[in-house]
C-alpha cells in the first residue's frame, strides 16, 4: 500500500537571531491526511519554526520543501501550497467578512471568476455563512479566529499551518475550532503549533515536542500515550541500599531518591525481580508499588532542563 505524498518536508531548519540558535537543526516530514501536533512550552521555538515553515522567515540554515518546491529557490510555487494562521491572525478590522475574504483570494491568486465560490467554500468550512455582511470588528474573538482560518484556506492549499489557532477562546469556541481542525486533517497536511496538550489529544495524529530550539520526540499519537503509561515502581525499603545498588538491578534505567527510604525506579522493570532482589539482599521491603505517568507528566520530563536561555 501507498502512503500518502509528502507535502512538507523540513531539512536540519536552524534559525539564528544574532549569537542566540532560536532553532536548532529540526527536521521531519508531514505527509497528506497528518495532523501534526506541534508541542513545546512557551518560548520553545514554535512560532519560529511555523514562520519559517510558511515563508515568512528565513531560516539561517536548513531547506524546506512544499509539495516538492524548494521554499527558498522555488517561493512562488511553494507558497501557493500553504495557508498561515499566525498566533495573531492578519485581520483587516475595518473590512466585511466578504471583503476581506475576497481580498485574500486575489492574494493567493484565486482567478477573479471563481473567487466568490472560493470564499463561499471558506465561509462554510469554518461556520462563517452568515457573517459575510458583518465587519470582522463586530465579531467575537472566536469568529475572528474562524475568520483567520477561513483565509488560511480560501485557496485550498495542499498545506494548512495553524500557529496557536485557540488561545483566548472559551471552551464552546475551543471545541468548534478543534473540531474545523479534525475536518481540515481529511484532505490536508495540518501543522498545528500549540503549547496544550488536550489539543494534541483531541485533534493530532502524530506529535513532535519541541525545547529549546530541538526537538525532543517526534512519533505518533499512540506512541506517546504508550510512553506515557509505561510504568515506573515507587519502592519504600527499611534498611536503604545506596541508590547505585539499586540501579544495578536488571532493567533499571534510572534511580530517583525520595527520601525516607523511598525511590522513584524508572526502566523496563519487573515488580516480582525487584521485590526479590530487595528480599535476597535485606533491604526490607516495606512497600512496592506501581506508578503510572500521565501525558502531562511526560511532556514535562522532555521539556524541563537547568539550562539558561529561552528560544523564540
Amino acid at each position: 500500500m501507498n502512503q500518502p505524498e509528502v507535502l512538507i518536508k523540513a531539512e536540519r531548519l536552524s534559525r539564528r537571531y544574532g549569537t542566540r540558535l532560536a532553532v536548532r537543526e529540526v527536521s521531519f516530514e508531514v505527509r497528506r491526511g497528518q495532523v501534526l501536533g506541534f508541542l513545546g512550552p512557551n518560548g520553545a521555538g514554535k512560532s519560529t519554526t511555523m514562520q519559517m515553515l510558511a515563508g515568512a522567515l528565513a531560516p539561517s540554515a536548513g531547506r524546506v520543501t512544499i509539495g516538492g518546491h524548494d521554499l527558498l529557490d522555488e517561493p512562488e510555487a511553494a507558497k501557493a501550497l500553504v495557508g498561515f494562521l499566525p498566533e495573531l491572525p492578519p485581520l483587516y478590522p475595518e473590512l466585511t467578512v466578504d471583503e476581506f475574504l475576497d481580498f485574500c483570494a486575489r492574494l493567493h491568486r484565486v482567478p477573479r471568476a471563481a473567487t466568490r465560490a472560493a470564499r463561499e467554500a471558506a465561509k462554510s468550512r469554518c461556520g462563517l455563512g452568515e457573517m459575510g455582511r458583518r465587519t470582522i470588528a463586530t465579531l467575537s474573538k472566536g469568529f475572528q479566529q474562524r475568520v483567520g482560518i477561513a483565509q488560511a484556506i480560501v485557496h485550498s492549499p495542499a498545506v494548512v499551518i495553524l500557529d496557536e489557532p485557540t488561545v483566548g477562546l472559551d471552551p464552546i469556541q475551543i471545541r468548534e475550532i478543534r473540531a474545523l481542525i479534525a475536518e481540515l486533517g481529511r484532505e490536508h497536511a495540518v501543522i498545528l503549533s500549540t503549547h496544550i496538550l488536550p489539543e494534541v489529544q483531541s485533534v493530532c495524529s502524530d506529535v513532535q515536542i519541541i525545547h529549546r530550539g530541538e526537538l525532543v520526540f517526534a512519533d505518533s499519537l499512540a506512541a506517546f500515550a504508550g510512553r506515557a503509561t509505561g510504568a515506573t515502581l515507587l519502592v519504600e525499603l527499611r534498611a536503604a541500599p545506596d541508590p547505585a545498588a539499586l540501579a544495578a538491578l536488571p532493567g533499571v534505567a534510572a534511580v530517583e531518591g525520595l527520601g525516607a527510604g523511598r525511590f522513584r525506579l524508572r526502566g523496563a522493570l519487573d515488580a516480582p525481580t525487584v521485590a526479590g532482589a530487595a528480599v535476597a539482599a535485606g533491604w526490607g521491603l516495606v512497600e512496592l508499588g506501581v506508578e503510572r505517568r500521565s501525558l502531562e507528566q511526560l511532556f514535562v520530563e522532555l521539556t524541563t532542563t537547568d539550562d539558561a536561555g529561552e528560544a523564540a
